[in-house]
This record gives C-alpha cells, sequence and structure tokens, in this order.
C-alpha cells in the first residue's frame, strides 16, 4: 500500500485548553504588532498576560498559526533576469490636473477574525478616493463594480 502503520492509525490530539488560550493570545499580540518576534511575544505575554512560556514554544504556536514577524528579507531587490521588464508609461509626466492619471489596488482588512478585500480607485492628482468596494470574497465581480464610473461621487469628473 505504501503507508506506514504508525500513519494508518494516527489520530491527532485534540488542542487543550491552555494550549488554545495561549494561540488567541499570541494572535492577539501578532494583530496589534505584526512585527515583534517571538522574543518579544514571550516578553509581552508573560508582563501583559502572566503566561509564561519560552520562546521555542512561542516559535512553535507561530507556525501553528502560520504568522510570523514583518521584518526585511534577504535579496528581494535582485531581478530574475528571465523576467520580461515593462517600461515605466508615467515616468516624466507631469501630473497638474485632476482626472489625469488614476490607480487601483485591493487589500485586505481583518474584522472580528474573518478577511473582508477592499478594492479603491484613487486619483493621483487629488489623491482623493474616487470609489471603493467591500467584499467577503476575492471573486472579480466586485473589481468591476469598484470600476463603474456610473457610481463615483459626482463633481469629480
Amino acid at each position: 500500500m505504501g503507508i506506514s502503520r504508525a500513519a494508518f492509525y494516527y489520530k491527532p490530539k485534540p488542542i487543550s485548553k491552555k494550549q488554545k488560550t495561549l494561540l488567541d493570545r499570541i494572535d492577539e499580540i501578532y494583530t496589534k504588532s505584526p512585527f515583534f518576534g517571538a522574543r518579544k511575544i514571550v516578553i509581552v505575554l508573560a508582563v501583559t498576560c502572566g503566561i509564561f512560556v519560552g520562546r521555542r514554544k512561542v516559535t512553535t504556536a507561530m507556525k501553528t498559526l502560520g504568522i510570523q514577524a514583518i521584518m526585511p528579507k534577504k535579496h528581494l531587490s535582485i531581478p530574475n533576469k528571465q523576467h520580461k521588464t515593462y517600461p515605466y508609461l508615467l515616468r516624466g509626466l507631469k501630473i497638474n490636473r485632476p482626472n489625469m492619471v488614476w490607480s487601483t489596488d485591493i487589500t485586505y482588512v481583518r474584522m472580528n477574525g474573518k478577511y473582508i478585500y477592499l478594492v479603491a480607485v484613487i486619483d493621483w492628482y487629488s489623491r482623493k478616493v474616487l470609489s471603493f468596494r467591500l467584499s467577503s470574497s476575492l471573486d472579480g465581480s466586485f473589481c468591476r463594480d469598484g470600476l463603474n464610473p456610473s457610481d463615483w461621487t459626482p463633481g469629480l469628473e
């Protein structure tokens, strides 16, 4: 069959209340300060929550949660030679009036453990938000709705 007996009969252990509390506290700390690493989270847990655990236990919990501290990574600015390089079309362009250049962006906002996706259209000159849409799923329809000019704020034409 190609599977070991231990893997076949393995039953995962349910998570304990103590471990669940630790994971919840680490998630709360990380949400408030995503740049904290395991060492800093250990200190915050001890001072604010009265939970005394080691750095390695916090590191394991962070891996379980799928989180890591936000920090500069190595070699991020080295381009791949095989990728095509596109020219920057706005170089040298003087943006001196509204509605000359727009941009759009998609991001997410965490709300009560869920993620809400936000798409926005912004005018570069006035830096006004022309349109935005929120959605609980990342599908293309809400992006198209955000790009519909008939829904934009009047007076910005």
